[in-house]
């Protein structure tokens, strides 16, 4: 009888501990996607500074 309780209580201390990991274990971070994303938003800035050049010079001068 002592064993088959201890068998249940180490059982249950195993589920609660798996139930814990699972819960609490982070998803892995797609750095592929990331670095298509921080590449894209590279991109975007480097078009809107070389519109906003091209605006400037393109622009009269007020003096």
């Amino acid at each position: 009888m002592t064993t088959e309780v201890l068998r249940k209580i180490l059982v249950a201390g195993v589920a609660v501990a798996a139930l814990s990991v699972a819960a609490c274990h982070k998803k892995p971070v797609d750095t592929a996607a990331s670095d298509a994303a921080a590449s894209d938003a590279a991109m975007a800035t480097a078009s809107d500074a070389a519109a906003a050049a091209s605006d400037a010079a393109a622009a009269p001068a007020s003096k």
